[in-house]
């Protein structure tokens, strides 16, 4: 019997590895690393690595991202091993990785082999009991700590991977900045390792500890201040979640607006006419995944957009300063187009039409004839939906109550075509062998029965 040939062998090998080092790895993953002849990775993951491992030592560079493929190419043909933090597909290297390699390499993903290690979310969650399903996982290393904020629910459960040891005193402070004081934080420290330690619990009014080993996670469980503004994971925030000048898609529009634009995971928002940010920013805090960028003419609003998604956990907007549709032709192709201002701006409409691709969604807002006047016309051309919403709130008349009509919103919403090529049109197969048995049948009439 000719035996199994071996299929293509991995170009990278990436082993993760844990506070306790070396003698923490099962024995697959030390034959990696002592089998490789280049070893890349982090001076502190290089540094656990015994003498018994004789491969080239190479620190990645910073910026590392652009530099993986020269590097990777530079030592092609040789055998690479990558050392890494814990589980390296999660929130590690080896997405990088997986990334380049299928850019660079003809097996593409295949080229990569990963030996994972216990996160240290695992880790985590096992020393304080909390099931992995049920808790939240925020990243602060290279990010800001403002995304922390979109994660904030009364009763949650986080897990903050922190940049260094300052992060613990960071997230106290933006927990009592964001109405969050009465949390209860543990920080635990070179989890898995010998020198293991975890703090006692306090909560962020209180924190005053002393910054301890850079290699920690932050537990926190969220309780919300009585006196706090309640944010709801759904769009329709209140109003008084945002600074403002008046430029706010009011709260009820704003939450149809979201439900016609539909965010779905991964997908782009073009905001134009961003007022005060309130469309991109709740389209970004349906998925963490979610990309938005909005244009703002105005430079005093661009500013507070800024500031509003920061304060709601969304600091990954883009904002562009300028005019539509000029600074159109600078931006991504976007999966959705949300139009709040500038709608009589010469070929705005025309230009945000054509930027969609086939099953993008465009929804424009207005409240002017002139601009209803355009809408009008594009539903007449395009199809989709034109709707007016009109919201009234309860208000005190002398000592009654009566309704105060805000202005109202006619908005446009539409689903771009997908364009599907003109088919011949295909006879049925049963026509097909009546025909053929006509056929027969005239050819051979003694054979029609057969």
């Amino acid at each position: 019997m000719t035996p199994a040939r071996p299929g293509p062998q991995p170009a990278v090998t990436v082993v993760g590895i844990g506070a306790d080092g070396w003698e923490g790895l099962p024995e697959p993953s030390r034959t990696a690393l002592r089998d490789a002849e280049v070893l890349i990775g982090g001076a502190r993951q290089l540094d656990l690595l015994p003498p018994e491992c004789p491969g080239e030592r190479i620190t990645w560079p910073s910026p590392l991202r652009p530099a993986v493929p020269a590097l990777l190419a530079a030592h092609s043909g040789r055998r690479i091993a990558v050392p890494a933090s814990g589980d390296p597909m999660f929130y590690g290297i080896g997405r990088t990785l997986t990334e380049v390699l299928g850019e660079v390499h003809d097996d593409g993903p295949g080229a990569l082999r990963v030996l994972p290690h216990p996160s240290s979310v695992s880790h985590a969650a096992a020393r304080l009991g909390w099931p992995v399903e049920d808790v939240e996982v925020v990243t602060l290393v290279g990010r800001p700590a403002a995304r922390l904020a979109a994660a904030l629910h009364d009763g949650r459960r986080l897990l903050v991977l922190s940049a260094d040891a300052g992060t613990p005193a960071e997230v106290a402070a933006l927990l009592r900045d964001r109405g969050f004081g009465p949390s209860r934080m543990r920080v635990l420290e070179q989890l898995g390792g010998a020198k293991e330690r975890t703090t006692g619990e306090a909560t962020a009014d209180d924190w005053a500890r002393p910054s301890g080993d850079p290699l920690n996670i932050v537990a926190v469980e969220c309780r919300r201040a009585p006196d706090a503004l309640r944010l709801g994971a759904v769009p329709g925030l209140p109003d008084e979640a945002y600074e403002h000048d008046g430029q706010l898609t009011k709260r009820h529009v704003r939450a149809a607006t979201l439900g016609a634009l539909a965010p779905a995971p991964g997908e782009l928002l073009w905001d134009i006419g961003g007022g005060s940010g309130s469309i991109a920013i709740e389209w970004l805090r349906t998925h963490r995944s979610c990309r938005a960028v909005t244009v703002e003419r105005d430079p005093a609003r661009a500013e507070r957009i800024t500031r509003n998604a920061d304060r709601l956990g969304v600091p990954g907007l883009r904002v562009v300063t300028g005019a539509a549709p000029a600074v159109l032709a600078e931006l991504p192709p976007p999966d959705a187009v949300f139009i709040g201002g500038g709608l009589t701006a010469p070929g705005l409409l025309d230009a945000c039409w054509q930027a969609l691709p086939a099953g993008g969604r465009l929804v424009a807002n207005t409240v002017t004839l002139e601009s209803e006047a355009l809408l009008a016309d594009a539903y007449r051309r395009h199809g989709g939906e034109l709707v007016r919403l009109a919201v009234a709130h309860a208000v005190p008349v002398g000592g009654f109550t009566g309704w105060r009509q805000s202005m109202p919103v006619t908005q446009w919403a539409v689903q771009k075509p997908v364009q599907t090529p003109v088919q011949k049109p295909v006879r049925k197969p049963v026509q097909e062998s009546l025909e053929q048995t006509a056929q027969k049948t005239a050819d051979d009439p003694a054979g029609a029965d057969r």
